[in-house]
């Protein structure tokens, strides 16, 4: 990162030298068409602008407009700086902005996957991130430092406040899709479609996330809730599996999509997680072995650049609303199904929709039964959030 920021203060640093060059050689032009001009008689002229640039007082008391625009517009023009603070005019952010963007987008595409590394150092037990003893009543979900606790894991690179965490903001959004028009209302989909499980097949994309995700659709669709299951690859290049441009990519499928079929109103990116070895994410519910759920937001903030302006999110606090809800019905009707929600710091595509859910649905050492037992009980939650 310290190099990224030199890279930026040097581009920065040659910007500025540019400008200041360019206001050198117009002053030298001026002094050198004054010498062309005092030479052919004009002497009244260079008088004129000599007294305006050198004795701008004298010039200032003779003058019954009382104006020093030629003495404005000179030091404007030497000195850049000047210019920008009175008259706020932009200075030229391109390049800034390009690669602070560039920046975001790879730390982003490297962000996930440090998740697992985050969570090793909190434990290797995969219960220091699940929820467990909560109080469920209004009175306790009011409490900022309680919710926090209870529902929530903030990595160490971002912040989360009270204002944010309001819940009954967050409880008074509605997430109910609209019945009344026609077409597919959920998409499913995968930045990482090459993510796969402790008993996958190779060449089997039914045995990996790919083949979870259209499982999922098929209980949705199922339940009444009419669901659209995309396949892309958004993580190979040239065969081989490469994450840094998956996110940029996964944006221009998904937004094809959502302009095809304007009806979709929630889309899931589902993935899974990745653990030590030694943690297996699941539990017993009714008589079966099923992997534990994540809910994950994006907050486009982290501690070291503030608020991510050139990766805006105007969404968050509706996928705060809707992440929540839902950890909140998963607890209801299956109590230490999910883990805590994940708060990190960049977008993932979290911008394209309100209603958008990033899902790690258990994790590299879990098997595909375990996966597809979690989506029968994900399914049923979803209906009850969204239906």
């Amino acid at each position: 990162m310290a190099s990224e920021i030199a890279y930026i203060v040097k581009v920065r640093g040659v910007m500025l030298l540019r400008r200041q060059i360019s206001s050198i050689v117009m002053v030298t032009i001026l002094v050198i068409l004054g010498g062309y001009i005092f030479v052919w008689g004009g002497r009244e002229i260079l008088h004129t602008w000599a007294g305006k640039v050198f004795f701008p007082g004298l010039t200032y008391l003779n003058d019954d407009k009382k104006e020093l625009n030629f003495v404005e517009t000179l030091v404007e023009n030497l000195f850049p700086l000047y210019q920008y603070v009175n008259k706020n005019a932009p200075i030229d952010t391109q390049v800034e902005d390009s690669l602070t963007y560039e920046m975001l987008l790879a730390e982003q595409a490297k962000d996930e996957e440090r998740i697992s590394e985050d969570l090793t150092n909190v434990s290797s037990d995969a219960s220091a991130t699940q929820v467990a003893n909560v109080d469920l009543s209004i009175e306790k979900l009011r409490d900022f430092n309680y919710l926090l606790s209870k529902f929530y894991t903030v990595d160490s690179t971002t912040t989360i406040n009270e204002s944010q965490l309001n819940v009954d903001d967050l409880l008074s959004r509605s997430m109910k899709i609209d019945k009344n028009t026609k077409g597919p209302k959920v998409l499913i989909f995968h930045t990482h479609s090459q993510e796969a499980f402790a008993d996958s097949k190779a060449g089997d994309v039914n045995t990996t996330i790919v083949g979870v995700g259209k499982y999922l659709s098929e209980q949705l669709n199922a339940l009444g809730l009419e669901t659209m299951h995309h396949d892309g690859v958004y993580d190979l290049i040239n065969g081989q599996l490469d994450r840094s441009k998956a996110y940029q990519q996964a944006e221009v499928g998904v937004k094809n999509i959502l302009n095809q079929y304007p009806s979709i109103e929630v889309i899931i990116d589902l993935h899974r997680d990745g653990v030590p070895e030694t943690t297996h994410l699941v539990t017993e519910i009714d008589g079966k072995q099923v992997a534990k759920i994540m809910y994950f937001n994006g907050l486009c903030r982290t501690k070291s650049n503030g608020d991510l302006t050139s990766m805006p999110n105007p969404y968050i606090q509706d996928n705060l609303a809707l992440s929540l809800q839902m950890q909140l019905e998963s607890e209801k009707l299956y109590s230490g199904f999910t883990r805590r929600i994940y708060l990190k710091g960049y977008r993932y595509n979290m911008h394209l929709m309100p209603k958008s859910l990033l899902i790690e649905a258990g994790a590299q050492t879990n098997t595909v039964e375990e996966i597809k037992n979690a989506m029968d009980l994900l399914a049923k939650i979803l209906s009850k959030v969204l239906l």
